[in-house]
């Protein structure tokens, strides 16, 4: 009996010494997530300290600045656009106006305005336009009513003393900002015809409809191509897109047999016979046959920055959409190809930012607006070497234009405001 007394007694201490062990270490356990806990709260402490810091507007932050590359491109592109558009337009200005410096110190003004709005925007939350789509697209639809009832055959510029304003630019940017806005909403539904083809074909049709009013068939082209770009890159099927085109061509044809294409069937006469064009049709071509008299002239590094010939008098309104015919001439086909490669290195620095963006509306919206500049760019030398129709379609950064160059660079403001919540989100 005492044996087993002596074990049980023993049994006793052991389950005491266990349970004392047990609450020692429970309460260095406490201690320890203790500890943690108050080094956690200090850390977010930190964190919040640091992003409030970051909140405050600087331009060149790594956390909250703008992109800096991105700036430089633009800033670039824009100074020789400047240069080039004055070189180009000093002539005409003179002999039209005379005052040589009457296009250079308007599109000063325009730069100015232009940067200031980039800067502005740069601060802004880009996904507030979520909230003011409808409100675009309202404003724009008026605007591209109300440019009917200006007096004139071509209906495309509201003049406000000193500016004009043309409602087809601010179109290009509210039907980017349409489809960026609908596809980050409907993502997952994109796929479905009803999600994607319908309002492409209510959104352009209705655009595409008033600009042929006006009539405006570059700007057309341009926002046709906005609208495939933007469907595709929201998630839209390929097999969509052919149904939308076959639309598409029935609609152009429609126009056709209606008479609603006869402008635009003018502005195709001559093309691709600029350079030996048959005797009824020299008038017609003489803009583009002196645009490849100035880019063959130009040879390889050009005739020198200002030594042109085909500006004076020869090349109708070189300050406008064939300013590049002019850079060919006096840069050559090296000067060419490098401003070329500035613009694709913007449009792939832009592309870059957006696909970092935080959000699907960042990514869509940046890369759509960084796409126009491609596409603008693409389309302008194409028509100044007779690839397409002579149509009017505006080299940005270089072309002379208040309300284009203004529209361009507030929206260059958006994609750098982008640039600052991708950084951010990179940190």
């Amino acid at each position: 009996m005492a044996p087993f007394v002596e074990v049980m007694r023993q049994a006793d201490y052991n389950k005491l010494y266990d349970e004392q062990l047990n609450r020692q270490q429970r309460a260095r356990q406490r201690r320890e997530d203790d500890r943690s806990a108050r080094r956690d709260r200090r850390n977010r402490q930190d964190a919040r300290q640091r992003r409030g810091k970051r909140r405050k507007p600087r331009l060149f932050d790594r956390g909250m600045g703008l992109d800096l590359p991105f700036l430089l491109l633009v800033l670039v592109l824009l100074i020789i656009g400047m240069i080039m558009m004055f070189s180009a337009s000093y002539p005409v200005a003179y002999y039209e106006i005379g005052d040589s410096y009457f296009y250079i110190k308007r599109q000063l003004i325009f730069a100015a305005i232009g940067i200031a709005a980039m800067i502005l925007l740069s601060f802004f939350n880009y996904n507030r336009l979520h909230n003011i789509v409808p409100f675009f697209c309202i404003f724009t639809f008026l605007s591209l009513v109300a440019v009917l009832f200006v007096s004139g055959r071509v209906h495309r510029w509201f003049s406000l003393g000193p500016v004009n304003i043309q409602p087809s630019e601010i179109a290009k940017f509210t039907i980017i900002l349409f489809f960026a806005h609908w596809g980050s909403l409907f993502s997952d539904k994109m796929q479905h015809a009803k999600y994607s083809v319908m309002p492409g074909i209510v959104v352009f049709g209705l655009t595409a409809g008033l600009l042929i009013l006006e009539p405006h068939y570059s700007g057309i082209v341009i926002i046709g191509v906005l609208t495939v770009v933007m469907l595709y890159i929201s998630g839209i099927q390929v097999k969509w897109l052919a149904v939308g085109a076959v639309l598409l061509v029935a609609a152009i044809l429609l126009a056709w047999v209606t008479g609603l294409l006869t402008y635009a069937m003018e502005r195709m006469d001559g093309w691709g016979q600029a350079l030996n064009p048959p005797d009824e049709l020299w008038n017609a071509t003489w803009q583009t046959r002196n645009s490849l008299y100035a880019i063959g002239s130009g040879g390889l590094f050009g005739l020198g920055l200002g030594q042109s010939r085909q500006k004076y008098l020869y090349l109708p309104e070189p300050q406008n959409d064939f300013v590049f015919a002019i850079v060919c001439e006096e840069l050559g086909f090296v000067g060419a190809v490098i401003i070329l490669i500035i613009f694709a290195l913007l449009v792939w620095r832009g592309i870059t930012l957006s696909l970092r963006a935080k959000d699907q509306f960042g990514k869509l919206l940046g890369i759509g607006l960084s796409s126009q500049i491609g596409i603008q760019v693409v389309l302008n030398i194409l028509v100044i070497t007779d690839w397409l129709p002579n149509t009017g379609i505006s080299l940005p950064f270089f072309s002379y234009g208040g309300s284009s160059l203004i529209m361009l660079l507030a929206q260059m403001g958006i994609i750098l405001s982008i640039s600052r919540t991708a950084n951010i989100e990179r940190q």
